[in-house]
């Protein structure tokens, strides 16, 4: 068992602006807009169930991958077009997890445990229902075999584009209620333990915008954290 940490959702770059992380732990899941045309209709930021401020954005089209039930997909998918992602995600097997980190802000009544202003934090995962299916496999694959796929954004694009599809086990895949940091609380900049000892990564440079590898002892360490209270990270 083996597992890849990758950054997604809203940040300063698209759309301009962070999804939230509460004092509690608790935090919102805001996508990155659509950037290309699509085939299939896709939600605007105004169609999504938000507590954030998105007056600005409304009528955008968003880019809703991962996609999460809990959040109004339709399945777990996550579909990626660059190859610095798609390279590691196309390696991994049925069984193995992918974890979505994200740039939380985190300005308010900030606890012990968090950083000021904004951070980086684990928001979810999915265990791969299947193989990791790069672009190549899915444009070879029979229709009934690409349906699981349908609902994902990088399909709904007039041109399919993804290098690589993941399908999460709706058993073993979740959105988190609460977020696993992965910042230290000194600074969003500033990587914890979970990067710089179980990960591949040195915590050097922009570390939150890096792809992240585990082993499986890593894994482990993740998933047990992610039903805990955000302050056991704190060492």
């Amino acid at each position: 068992m083996r597992s890849v940490a990758i950054n997604v959702a809203a940040n300063t770059n698209e759309p301009g602006f962070r999804g939230p992380c509460y004092p509690d732990g608790g935090f919102e899941y805001v996508p990155i807009p659509e950037s290309k045309p699509t085939a299939d209709p896709v939600p605007t930021y105004a169609d999504l169930d938000l507590a954030t401020d998105v007056s600005g954005v409304a009528d955008w089209p968003v880019h809703f991958d991962p996609e999460f039930p809990e959040a109004g997909g339709e399945r777990y998918t996550y579909g990626d077009e660059h190859g610095v992602k798609a390279g590691p995600l196309s390696e991994l097997s049925a069984g193995d997890y992918l974890f979505f980190y994200a740039t939380l802000s985190t300005t308010d009544e900030v606890p012990d445990w968090a950083p000021p202003s904004w951070g980086a934090f684990v928001v979810g995962h999915f265990r791969l229902a299947r193989d990791a299916v790069t672009g190549e496999q899915y444009r070879s694959m029979a229709d009934d075999d690409r349906a699981v796929f349908a609902s994902n954004a990088h399909v709904k694009r007039a041109e399919f584009d993804a290098r690589v599809l993941v399908l999460g086990d709706p058993d073993e895949s979740r959105l988190y209620e609460t977020v696993v940091p992965l910042s230290e609380s000194t600074g969003g900049t500033d990587a914890n333990w979970l990067v710089t000892e179980r990960s591949s990564d040195s915590g050097k440079g922009p570390w939150w915008r890096r792809p992240m590898r585990f082993d499986e002892s890593g894994t482990e360490t993740l998933l047990d954290l992610a039903d805990r209270d955000p302050g056991a990270v704190e060492r």
